[in-house]
């Protein structure tokens, strides 16, 4: 069994020293052991827990739905609809997201299209950015359904 500092599982995860222990004090990842000079010491179960929640915040996942995913992956024998479901939910919210950045994309196509490289007085992206009426569509990074102004 490895045995190593919280420096060596940041390196090895790429996550940060505080986050670490911000996972630790809510319980996300298993307290580890200590070395008789009270450092704390991890192990190949501990760059499991992390890599596993690490890679669930690169999908975009909450930390109460990488709690919950965690709790149903140590019930091995219980079916998976739970985390299907879970995930079903994340895809929706990533779409919902995408479909808000699709919205701003057009907005600044739009804005950067009507832009005739003359004088400030006359810069179509500054009169946009003062007036969102300008816009032709709705727009909201969020993930706000878009829809067209008018």
């Amino acid at each position: 069994m490895s045995d190593f500092s919280i420096g060596t599982l940041s390196r090895k995860t790429g996550v940060k020293i505080p986050t670490i222990r911000y996972y630790e004090s809510i319980g996300m990842l298993d307290e580890p052991g200590r070395s008789p000079g009270g450092q704390r010491r991890y192990d190949g179960a501990h760059l499991e827990q992390l890599r596993f929640i690490r890679h669930g915040r690169d999908l975009g996942f909450g930390l109460d739905d990488l709690r919950a995913l965690q709790d149903l992956s140590r019930q091995p024998e219980r079916s998976c609809e739970a985390a299907d479901r879970i995930a079903r939910q994340q895809l929706a919210d990533v779409e919902r997201r995408l479909a808000g950045l699709v919205a701003v994309k057009q907005a600044l196509e739009g804005m950067i299209a009507q832009c005739s490289h003359g004088v400030m007085d006359d810069c179509r992206v500054i009169q946009t950015l003062s007036d969102h009426g300008l816009c032709d569509v709705e727009h909201s990074p969020d993930g706000q359904t878009p829809r067209k102004a008018g």
